[in-house]
C-alpha cells in the first residue's frame, strides 16, 4: 500500500514523478498527522533515536556533506523508499541542508542540475539552499557520482 505524504501537508515537497517527501526542521515540534516511515537527518552530531527507520548523514551547519559517497547514498535511498513510504528530510531549521539534500533528491527525479534549486523554493521554501557552496554543490550534483 502507498503511504505517502498528503500534497497540501505543510514542507511536502511533490516530485515530477509524484513521488513526496516532507522536509522539516527539527528544531521544531512534530508536524501534527501522520508520522515518517524513514527519516533522514542531516545534523553535525547524531540525532536522538525516533520510533521510525531513520539514516543519519554528518553534515555540519551551513556547509557540506561530510562524505559525499555516503550522501549520494542516503539520497537515492530517501527517493527509493519515497515511492512507497512517508520519508522525512531534516536538519536543524529545515533550510540550508535540508533544501539542498530536496534539491539533490529532485535532481535524482529528473529535475536538471541547473534547475533544482529554484524547484524547491518553489515548491517547498523560498530561501532554501542557503550558502553559494550549497548552491553550487547541487549544480554539480549528478546523481551517478558523489
Amino acid at each position: 500500500m502507498n503511504q505517502t505524504w498528503e500534497p497540501a501537508q505543510d514542507g511536502v515537497l511533490v516530485l515530477p514523478s509524484g513521488r513526496s517527501i516532507r522536509g522539516r526542521g527539527l528544531h521544531y515540534p512534530l508536524p501534527a498527522g501522520p508520522l515518517p516511515e524513514f527519516g533522514l537527518y542531516l545534523l553535525g552530531q547524531q540525532p536522538p533515536p525516533v520510533e521510525w527507520d531513520s539514516r543519519w548523514l554528518l553534515w555540519p551547519d551551513l556547509r557540506l556533506p561530510a562524505d559525499r559517497p555516503d550522501a549520494l547514498d542516503a539520497f537515492r535511498e530517501a527517493w527509493r523508499r519515497a515511492a512507497t513510504e512517508r520519508v522525512e528530510v531534516a536538519c536543524w531549521r529545515g533550510i540550508g541542508r535540508t533544501g539542498t539534500a530536496l534539491a539533490c533528491i529532485a535532481i535524482l527525479d529528473g529535475v536538471p542540475p541547473g534547475q533544482a534549486v529554484s524547484y524547491v523554493r518553489r515548491q517547498y521554501r523560498r530561501l532554501t539552499v542557503e550558502t553559494p557552496w550549497q548552491r553550487l554543490y547541487v549544480a554539480r550534483f549528478r546523481g551517478d557520482t558523489p
